[in-house]
């Protein structure tokens, strides 16, 4: 995965999501159009015009095999308020630029338009587009990977979870008769129990959320409800998608707490489950083997491989 060192500047800061796009979708067409990749831009998996309900498709110009591409699925964090998928694009391609998979990079109705469950709703549409699109692309619909961070992550491990959950499905796009499993997870620092806190802050616990207040539409203490159903905890069974979680240990932003949580869940049913610590780190990650531990996850649960994913903690790296 030494591409993604390459391709770091189209991890573009989020800071100023309001902002016109077209130059960061600029800056990613003349970054595309340098690798073996084809891509297709603002492809609308609900069937509307609206940008936040569209995907990215990303395909290698040359495949590693004649089979279909197992799909790497990329949403993307930002407190469910912002962010977006054409910023995300450095998350996916190095996967694509294996050969190996074909990447996806996914937009959804933020809190300010949509309150829950419009987003899960958006994220199931975009499973659900991909098989119904499997055929015409070259996809391989019963080997598709999520991955997501923070808010991202949180969406993804609902993926995982709620595959048998007809009540999550929602009815955005055309592509209703279509299923909406996932073959794994990659959680990155996701929020998994509402009902625990998601911060800390001077040693005690934040019990009202902003952001998580923003995409339930109200105060925690009045949404009991909506904390239960929309925390991914809530669903695991034994039957869920395989999980890979990273979660720095100093996380300020969302408790580590929360990734011992679904890890032990998961475990209990008979569910895989790999929790890598990264320790030391905070809610933005970046450890030199946190992409290679990616990579071997989805090349066991995607492409088949009897690849051996070292357990443990990823230490602090030395500096020289």
């Amino acid at each position: 995965m030494k591409t993604m060192l390459t391709l770091g500047l189209l991890l573009l800061p989020t800071a100023a999501f309001a902002e016109d796009l077209a130059p960061i979708r600029k800056q990613v067409e003349e970054q595309v159009a340098k690798l073996p990749v084809t891509a297709q831009f603002d492809i609308s998996y609900a069937g509307n015009a609206n940008p936040k309900q569209m995907l990215d498709l990303y395909l290698p110009k040359t495949k590693a095999s004649d089979k279909p591409l197992p799909v790497v699925v990329f949403i993307h964090g930002g407190a469910w308020k912002n962010g977006d998928r054409i910023r995300s694009a450095g998350t996916v391609l190095p996967y694509v630029t294996s050969g190996k998979y074909a990447g996806i990079s996914v937009s959804y109705r933020l809190s300010d338009e949509a309150k829950w469950p419009a987003q899960i709703h958006d994220c199931k549409a975009v499973i659900r587009w991909i098989r119904a699109n499997a055929a015409k692309y070259g996809l391989d619909a019963d080997h598709i990977g999520v991955m997501g961070s923070s808010a991202g992550g949180h969406l993804v491990s609902l993926l995982g979870t709620t595959g048998d959950v007809s009540e999550l499905e929602g009815d955005v796009g055309p592509h209703k008769t279509q299923n909406s499993r996932v073959t794994c997870v990659v959680n990155i620092c996701g929020p998994q129990d509402f009902q625990m806190p998601l911060m800390m802050r001077d040693g005690k616990p934040v019990t009202e959320d902003p952001a998580v207040a923003g995409l339930l539409g109200g105060a925690l203490a009045e949404k009991k409800v909506a904390v239960i159903a929309s925390s991914p905890i809530t669903y695991v069974t034994k039957d869920d998608a395989p999980f890979l979680t990273l979660h720095g240990t100093k996380d300020e932003r969302v408790d580590f707490k929360h990734a011992l949580r679904i890890d032990e869940a998961l475990t209990k049913v008979g569910v895989s489950s790999l929790l890598v610590p990264i320790t030391g780190q905070g809610h933005g990650l970046s450890h030199p083997q946190m992409h290679a531990r990616i990579g071997q996850f989805f090349d066991r649960h995607l492409r088949g491989g009897k690849v051996e994913i070292p357990a443990g903690a990823l230490e602090p790296v030395a500096k020289k």
